[in-house]
C-alpha cells in the first residue's frame, strides 16, 4: 500500500489513518469533535476496539507483534550441508524462543558431523543478517554501483540521491511492519549458510535497485511540471 506520493505506508501514516474520525461520521475542528454530515463507514464497536489496541504501549504491543511476526530468513538460511534449516520456537515459562534447526535434526539423523549446526537463536542470526545489511548500504563503492543499475529506469536520479536512500533505510528499520521488513530481506540476501566458523551472508546487490525505488523522494507537483 502506497501513500499519494508514491511511497510505502509506514507506521506513522497508519496511525493517522487510524485517528481519522471521518471514518465513524464525525469531523474535528480545533481539537473539538462533532457529528458530522456524512454516514460512517466503519462501526464504532470496530473503531472502538482499534482504539483499545492503541491504548497498548508500543513497547507491548511490539513484543505482542514479534512473537507473531514470520521468520525473517525462512528459505534464506542453510547449513553447510545445502540443506535449508527451519523456523521453529519453543514457549517456556510464558516466554516465545525461536530458532533455526537444521533437517537433519528434525529428522534425526544428525551421526558425528562436527561441521553441522543443529540449532541457533533466531533472533541472533536475523539480528547478524540484518546488521551486515545495514553495514552494506554504508559502503560507497555499493552506493556508486546502486546508482548504475537504477539510472536505467531512473535517469535523473543523482548519486548523491541514491546514498539519501540508502541511508533512509536505517532509522526507518524499526519502523517497518514485520512483513515489510521480511519483504527487503528476501529483496537484498541470496543465502545465509552456517557452519561452526560462523555465518556465511551473500548478498543480492541487484536488489539495491528496487529498494532505492521505493525510498528515493516522489518529486513534487512543482518539479513534476517543472
Amino acid at each position: 500500500v502506497a501513500a499519494k506520493s508514491g511511497r510505502p505506508l509506514d507506521k506513522g501514516d497508519v496511525y493517522k489513518i487510524l485517528n481519522l474520525r471521518t471514518y465513524i461520521g464525525e469531523v474535528t475542528h480545533k481539537g473539538n469533535v462533532y457529528p458530522g454530515e456524512h454516514e460512517a463507514i466503519v462501526p464504532r464497536e470496530l473503531w472502538d476496539k482499534a482504539h483499545a489496541i492503541l491504548q497498548v504501549s508500543p513497547r507491548a504491543r511490539a513484543a505482542q507483534n514479534r512473537q507473531h511476526a514470520p521468520a525473517l530468513l525462512k528459505g534464506l538460511i542453510f547449513g553447510v550441508d545445502g540443506r535449508a534449516m527451519s523456523p521453529t520456537h519453543a514457549r517456556k515459562k510464558g516466554r516465545l524462543y525461536r530458532y533455526y534447526v537444521a533437517q537433519r535434526v528434525l529428522k534425526g539423523d544428525t551421526g558425528d558431523d562436527t561441521n553441522l549446526v543443529r540449532r541457533l537463536s533466531a533472533a541472533e542470526i536475523e539480528r547478524a543478517v540484518v546488521d551486515q545489511v545495514r553495514a552494506l548500504l554504508r559502503q560507497p563503492e555499493i552506493v556508486a554501483g546502486t546508482w548504475l543499475a537504477v539510472r536505467g529506469d531512473a535517469p535523473d536520479l543523482t548519486e548523491r540521491e541514491v546514498y539519501d536512500a540508502l541511508q533512509r533505510l536505517d532509522p526507518l528499520w524499526h519502523e517497518l511492519f514485520p512483513a515489510e521488513q521480511a519483504r527487503i530481506v528476501r529483496a537484498l540476501v541470496d543465502r545465509v549458510v552456517v557452519g561452526p566458523e560462523g555465518a556465511d551472508i551473500r548478498l543480492r546487490v541487484e536488489g539495491l535497485a528496487g529498494l532505492v525505488r521505493d525510498l528515493a523522494p516522489a518529486p513534487t507537483a512543482l518539479e513534476a511540471a517543472a
